[in-house]
């Protein structure tokens, strides 16, 4: 059985098509060889080879076409990809200036940063475009009147904009969050063998900056080989996402229910047995989404937990993770998207009762 993100019927319901797109293992190899050309093109820079051999060897790269499941026997037998990636470019180019002073960690968490970061831009356009959405509703139904429930109960009359703005203002604080961690984030990863860059020797920072630069990154003046808190905290925000989206999903699950009827929503889904129903699936599924992220960002600050220079089992833990949560929340985002353009009615004086 196939994941629920790319399973042929489940998919229906979980998939999300342009953030699968950026973290697709076609897109993941063209990162990796992406980095490799450029290791290889500014490699002279560092002492590795001539300047000349270089050029050639990154051209040479670029112009490789590999399919990904040409990788598979070799991560079997390695545990990562990248051993048998530079076998099959020095096999195809001829070339010897490709891959010396790297390690499989440097090109593998680039390639993950290169797919995390347009995937966080993505999510922020889509926090944006669902935080206008709301303050729509809230401008056109915000003064109605709503029972305020506090642990399920009636508690004392609200706005429905009272409501809404504990859906909406986590948004806008999650965009500047993202806008903060960013530069955190989007670093290229070069240490070498061991995290320290010793191979690279005096010329380390014009080389590391080149690489950098090529692959639309910035640079820093260490590895972050075994330092996954940037890693953790990227997850940690697809959580508070999600998790704010699941608030909203179930506030709505709870208005819509027949005998309270405080939200009315179109294009609900149907059911087998009882056609008369409107089950509000979209609300369903914020919540399914953010219990789901829940779950898998536990297992990412695990993850941090990288012994000496360089874990296998933390890192490959990252791997299973992270690509899943920033599924997840895209998802979640344009779910509540549709969710938003479907309420029809929210709030009414009948709801004071």
């Amino acid at each position: 059985m196939t994941g629920i993100f790319d399973h042929p019927w489940l998919s229906g319901l979980f998939a999300d098509d342009e953030i699968a797109e950026l973290w697709s293992a076609e897109s993941q190899l063209a990162h990796m060889m992406a980095f490799e050309a450029s290791w290889s093109r500014h490699g002279h820079l560092a002492g590795l080879w001539s300047e000349a051999d270089g050029a050639a060897a990154a051209s040479a790269i670029l112009a490789v076409r590999l399919a990904p499941d040409a990788l598979r026997k070799g991560t079997g037998q390695d545990g990562v990809c990248v051993p048998a990636l530079v076998r099959l470019l020095k096999d195809q180019t001829g070339a010897t200036a490709i891959h010396k002073g790297a390690t499989s960690q440097d090109v593998i968490d680039t390639a993950t940063v290169m797919s995390l970061i347009p995937s966080l831009d993505l999510i922020d356009k889509r926090l944006e475009r669902v935080a206008s959405e709301l303050h729509a509703i809230e401008t056109r139904f915000g003064e109605r009147p709503l029972m305020g429930r506090t642990r399920m109960q009636a508690a004392m009359p609200i706005t429905v904009a009272d409501r809404i703005r504990t859906w909406r203002l986590p948004l806008l604080a999650h965009r500047d969050r993202l806008a903060q961690m960013r530069p955190r984030i989007g670093q290229v990863q070069i240490g070498g063998a061991t995290g320290d860059r010793a191979v690279l020797g005096h010329g380390v920072d014009a080389f590391c900056d080149a690489v950098a630069k090529d692959l639309d990154l910035s640079t820093t003046p260490h590895s972050w080989h075994a330092m996954r808190d940037g890693m953790a905290e990227a997850a940690s925000l697809l959580s508070l996402i999600t998790g704010t989206l699941g608030k909203m999903g179930q506030d709505i699950c709870l208005m819509a229910q027949q005998g309270i009827d405080e939200v009315t929503i179109e294009g609900g889904g149907g059911s087998s047995a009882m056609p008369h129903k409107q089950n509000p699936v979209q609300a369903e599924l914020l919540v399914t989404l953010a219990r789901f992220n829940a779950v898998q960002v536990s297992g990412m600050h695990h993850a941090l937990i990288h012994e000496q220079e360089r874990s296998g089992a933390a890192w490959s833990l990252e791997w299973m993770l992270l690509p899943q949560m920033v599924k997840a929340a895209g998802r979640a985002l344009s779910v509540a998207s549709t969710l938003a353009s479907q309420v029809v009615e929210i709030g009414s004086p009948r709801s004071l009762r």
